[in-house]
């Protein structure tokens, strides 16, 4: 993303500032292959936030590894998010966007850790950035 402080608002702006991959999921409702993901084994300490306009989604501290194959985390930042009921491709899911510009980000599922409240919000790495802690 080149400039974060204003959020495109057409589809071709969003194509001028995002890379095909990004573009293709954020604005696409695509996902990235499995076990692909820049972000998947990234352990260092810090917030994620959305790779489109910068808002902060995840902080690391609630992130886990699922075996799924994406970034996981039990929950999002307050108001970060936004639920969609999902029932494309035959199935039925929530589908999370992010609360700021409306990209898509993933889904959330209710197979998380049940000691951190049951809930896997399995987000594309494509869609992220991690904002490390010095």
């Amino acid at each position: 993303m080149k400039d974060k402080k204003s959020i495109p608002k057409t589809e071709v702006e969003w194509k001028e500032v995002l890379t095909e991959s990004q573009y293709e999921v954020l604005r696409g409702g695509g996902t990235e292959a499995p076990f692909t993901g820049e972000l998947l084994k990234e352990k260092r300490k810090g917030m994620y936030t959305c790779v489109a306009c910068g808002n902060a989604l995840f902080s690391s501290e609630v992130k886990f590894e699922s075996g799924t194959g994406w970034p996981s985390f039990t929950d999002a930042l307050p108001g970060s998010v936004k639920y969609i009921s999902d029932d494309s491709h035959g199935m039925k899911r929530t589908e999370v966007v992010c609360s700021k510009c409306g990209s898509h980000l993933g889904h959330v599922f209710d197979d998380g850790p049940i000691e951190k409240g049951g809930k896997r919000h399995c987000i594309n790495s494509v869609c992220l950035e991690l904002e490390a802690e010095a």
